[in-house]
């Protein structure tokens, strides 16, 4: 090992004048080795010195064979070849050595890319704000474990945060939870971003993102750009990602929920009495002092609330029904196999009239719920359509429907209701473009009976080659 004061010694000496020999016998050391020193001390003080050397390696066994396992990898990507395969592959080629320098090798080929750092960039004030979704399973004293959801959006700049518990990640429910975010921090960031939820983004054409259309239309409303993550990067949106952790580790841990409404209860107080006034690690001031700071930037809140209610179309069935998610709310009588508007928000269902008129309006069933019928009387009674009203509502569909039910009605004299009925009720499970190519098919092949019209459609219905045949 090199001994620093040996050779501090030697320089000092041999500077004064004093001799190889005389140093070697002094110091009883070879003068080989003093002449080296004094070498050495000579070019660093000429050239300077290198602090970091390059470590000497032993010639490996493998060193042969490293092009080869390079050439193997690069082969054999998908799926990637294994370890021993490979190294069956170069012993054929001649390699004596072992397995396990074999994949200590191929360890550091195939490392993993190293991890980008985190660069987290501050914005200016009114400029952005960021949302995401956090599940956690949470043991209610009363109820037991239950999978909760919480919806985050928060204030870039000033840190301010708002939580909210969720049922689920529907757009419906991101929509009104951003509403209630933006009225709780009295206002709207020019941008928002989010990650690629499909409440959010539909897909990515060309490295950019296609914005959902009623995601769109509700940030226009708000007067907001809206920004997503590119895929694969969840650190690009880490101010709403970090403040989750922070959630976890002082909100949930060490506290006791007897069921969500407790849960609720507790968030809204932790947000008002604690998280707003903390000192935050980054800004060194509390989320509240910056939030008054950057009030005046945010967009003032429109004088309308955006509708978020989701609006689609539904068939009355033959018990006077539209369903909805599994459940069957009732519809006034007069509207079998109609098309009609619905309408729901979070807490009720309205169903229109095919002239857009209100119709009924029903509260959402609840989940969990046995009872499947929502509105509809005790007894049940089963409605039925005049002979005129039938025929008028078969006719709407065109001449081919106006021809086959004259034929049905031929054929089957004393039961063509039966058929006709069933006919207009084939509206409820498929488009009226597939029950005519069906009604045209079955003309063709002079069947005049519902039920083979029903079989027509079950088989072929939207497929790309079932269009409508010259009747």
């Amino acid at each position: 090992m090199k001994d620093e004061s040996l050779e501090n010694s030697i320089v000092s000496l041999s500077s004064r004048g004093w001799s190889v020999r005389r140093l070697a016998r002094e110091f009883a050391i070879s003068r080989e080795r003093i002449r080296r020193l004094l070498y050495r001390h000579a070019a660093e003080r000429e050239n300077g010195t290198e602090k970091i050397e390059q470590p000497a390696t032993a010639r490996s066994k493998l060193d042969l064979y490293k092009a080869d396992i390079t050439e193997l990898l690069e082969k054999y990507k998908n799926p990637p070849i294994t370890n021993q395969r490979i190294f069956e592959l170069i012993k054929e080629r001649g390699y004596t050595g072992g397995l396990t320098i074999v994949r200590d090798y191929i360890v550091t080929v195939r490392a993993k890319k190293a991890p980008e750092p985190i660069v987290c960039v501050e914005t200016a004030p009114g400029e952005r704000g960021s949302h995401d979704w956090s599940d956690y399973f949470i043991g209610f004293t009363l109820t037991g474990v239950e999978k909760v959801t919480f919806l985050s959006f928060i204030l870039n700049y000033s840190r301010r945060q708002y939580i909210e518990l969720v049922e689920d990640k529907s757009q419906q429910t991101l929509l009104r939870g951003l509403m209630n975010a933006f009225s709780y921090l009295e206002g709207v960031p020019r941008e928002i971003k989010s990650d690629n939820q499909k409440a959010c983004v539909d897909r990515w054409e060309l490295g950019k993102p296609v914005f959902n259309k009623t995601y769109l239309g509700f940030c226009t409303h708000y007067r907001t750009v809206p920004l997503t993550i590119h895929p694969g990067k969840p650190r690009e949106n880490l101010k709403v990602e970090r403040p989750f952790y922070y959630l976890e580790k002082s909100f949930l841990n060490g506290r006791e929920f007897r069921d969500p409404e407790d849960l609720k209860r507790q968030l809204a107080l932790w947000l008002n009495e604690y998280n707003d006034v903390r000192i935050h690690r980054t800004t060194e001031r509390t989320p509240l002092a910056m939030h008054i700071e950057e009030l005046p930037f945010l967009h003032p809140l429109p004088q309308s609330p955006y509708d978020a209610s989701t609006v689609e179309y539904r068939v009355v069935n033959n018990e006077s029904c539209i369903q909805w998610e599994g459940y069957y709310y009732a519809v006034p009588r007069g509207f079998l196999y109609e098309s009609c508007p619905v309408r729901v928000d979070n807490k009720q269902i309205t169903v229109y009239s095919p002239l857009c008129l209100p119709l009924v309006t029903h509260p959402l069933a609840e989940k969990g719920r046995k009872d499947r019928y929502v509105g509809r009387p005790a007894r049940i009674v089963q409605h039925r359509i005049d002979t005129a009203e039938l025929a008028a509502r078969l006719e709407a569909f065109g001449a081919p429907m106006q021809q086959y039910i004259a034929e049905v009605k031929r054929y089957n004299p004393s039961s063509y209701l039966h058929h006709w009925q069933l006919l207009l009720s084939l509206k409820v499970h498929y488009r009226v473009d597939d029950i005519l190519a069906a009604v045209r098919r079955a003309s063709k092949h002079h069947v005049y009976q519902a039920q083979s019209v029903e079989n027509f459609l079950k088989i072929n219905a939207g497929l790309p080659d079932f269009t409508p045949e010259p009747f």
